[in-house]
């Protein structure tokens, strides 16, 4: 296997354990087992388990925020905000992605994951702000939702029959947010 290919395959392996066990609970011996390495390998690729980590949350971050830019292109306000709602619902999918996401958040108590988690989650801002030309309270009021669908995607929700689960469940129609806006929100 080449280079390359271990080090992919590694991030996949360890994407896994990870996204199950977080940063402190995840074990690099683990990983090293599963991919058919040493842990002294592990270590030779990625320097710590803190920064296999931070590389993997980082990753999960940034396939979302350049499926929701690409989901919103050539379109503008309300319209584009819809397109990225909907790529960010169907991206709760990869559970994997997710769970680093949150994951990464939970982690935040280290300040060197919050700064890299403060930067993913600017982009992702950043990302919505500029791709819709929308205002700061509808940009809020649009990623406070996505950090529910997050808790509920997380939870598993579309297993559970109750009324809060179909609540949670619910997917966001475009005109949710005409109302939302700075000038009513003062």
């Amino acid at each position: 296997m080449s280079g390359p290919e271990r080090r992919a395959q590694v991030l996949a392996i360890a994407a896994e354990e990870f996204a199950r066990h977080g940063l402190h609970g995840a074990s690099t011996e683990a990983i090293a087992k599963t991919a058919g390495i040493t842990q002294a390998y592990v270590f030779r690729m990625f320097g710590t388990k803190k920064a296999l980590f931070l590389e993997l949350v980082q990753a999960a971050f940034e396939r979302l925020s350049d499926a929701m830019r690409e989901a919103g292109e050539g379109e503008t306000g309300l319209g584009a905000l819809s397109a990225m709602g909907a790529q960010y619902f169907d991206l709760l999918a990869d559970r994997t992605g997710l769970l680093l996401q949150l994951q990464g958040l939970a982690a935040c108590g280290d300040p060197e994951v919050r700064d890299v988690v403060r930067s993913c989650f600017a982009r992702m801002w950043d990302t919505t702000e500029h791709g819709t030309g929308l205002d700061p309270v509808t940009v809020k009021t649009f990623l406070a939702f996505g950090m529910l669908l997050n808790a509920g995607a997380a939870m598993d929700v579309e297993q559970v029959d109750a009324v809060w689960a179909e609540g949670v469940r619910t997917r966001i129609q475009p005109g949710l947010f005409t109302h939302v806006t700075t000038e009513t929100n003062r």
